[in-house]
């Protein structure tokens, strides 16, 4: 009996290459797409974008995705009669209708990470941040083009860092910013609150309040987050209720001498609202490491405007690294070989998704 034909999708810096050889040297087709289409399920994406995807993905049993980079919605699942076995890389996948394959009767199965302290998106929120204040790219391009120092940096310590969203990443990047530049947490989202908020601090090795009693990590109204942090950081969980909560509002509310900084999901700021605040240098530095759609197209205006010039934005984009890490990669990678192998002796996967873990 043949053995099933394997896509591997959005491996952009063929990180899968070494994990299935294994797999390959056992006589498995393994075909390795390094780029990405268009979202099946974006509402700009036309049809024939769509029928293009479903002829790549149609003639594969075993698809392995890399997080949300090609969602699988219900009407691209349907479409793909083939499918048996649908990997992806951590715990959740959002993008992916685990429903709709249980129907199918494929099962959906993730992987693990090590744990890390930071992890690695914390790391790359704190990079963004210290990049804008710092001035680095701006200033690295002008040392390498023959200039000298063209403006000044944005001191950190002392001042407001707030945090949307306290989870396990806006704790994660509020205790570094706290004990690293002596920054004063404030923290707001929907439903948080101040008891919340200091059983975090005590989970973070932090103490509850100060000898002041200024609370560590202090939640405030949402108008007051944005009207008072120097640095603003979405830290949220993209769903139903947070996809594009950030608006106008939110941002005309911010100091000129504010930071802005999204390494969570980018449809959770709405894209345009954002772009006509750089565009008018309401916030003095933008980063970005999310996008409505990834990769960013070529001609996106966050690629071709020229930041930093004519009274607009500093602005630092990263292509999605947050979590973009070789080790962290490879290992998720691994596993997925390991499940494929389980999955055709017809033994237990590790790590079998029951929905998509939001």
């Amino acid at each position: 009996m043949a053995l099933p034909k394997i896509a591997v999708l959005d491996d952009y810096q063929k990180l899968s290459e070494s994990p299935f050889e294994r797999l390959r040297s056992s006589g498995y087709k393994v075909t390795v797409f390094t780029d990405t289409l268009l979202p099946y399920n974006h509402p700009d994406t036309p049809q024939d974008a769509k029928d293009a995807l479903v002829k790549r993905l149609e003639p594969f049993e075993i698809i392995s995705s890399m997080r949300e980079r090609t969602p699988f919605p219900d009407e691209l699942i349907s479409r793909l009669p083939n499918l048996k076995l649908l990997l992806t890389t951590g715990g959740r996948n959002a993008s992916i209708n685990v429903k709709a394959c249980t129907v199918r009767g494929v099962p959906v199965a993730g992987s693990t990470a090590e744990k890390r302290s930071p992890d690695s998106t914390t790391q790359h929120c704190v990079a963004l941040i210290l990049a804008l204040a710092r001035n680095i790219p701006q200033d690295d391009a002008s040392m390498k083009s023959g200039g000298w120092q063209t403006t000044y940096a944005t001191g950190l310590a002392g001042k407001a860092f707030g945090t949307i969203g306290l989870g396990r990443l806006g704790v994660s990047v509020s205790r570094i910013m706290s004990i690293a530049f002596g920054m004063k947490i404030i923290a707001w989202s929907t439903n948080l609150t101040q008891e919340a908020a200091d059983e975090k601090a005590k989970a973070a090795g932090l103490p509850v309040e100060d000898e002041n009693g200024e609370k560590t990590f202090k939640v405030v109204s949402r108008d007051e987050l944005f009207k008072s942090a120097d640095v603003v950081t979405v830290q949220l969980v993209l769903s139903d209720r947070s996809r594009g909560l950030i608006k106008a509002d939110d941002l005309g509310r911010m100091k000129k001498s504010a930071l802005f900084i999204n390494t969570s999901r980018g449809p959770i700021v709405n894209d345009d609202d954002l772009l006509a605040a750089a565009k008018k240098g309401s916030i003095r530095g933008i980063g970005l490491d999310v996008y409505e759609i990834e990769p960013l197209p070529k001609d996106n205006e966050w690629r071709t405007t020229k930041w930093g010039e004519a009274g607009r934005s500093q602005v630092v984009l990263t292509p999605h690294m947050g979590y973009v890490e070789e080790d962290n990669i490879t290992v998720m990678y691994q596993q997925q070989v390991e499940n494929i192998l389980r999955w055709q002796k017809g033994e237990a996967m590790a790590t079998v998704f029951s929905d998509s873990g939001y």
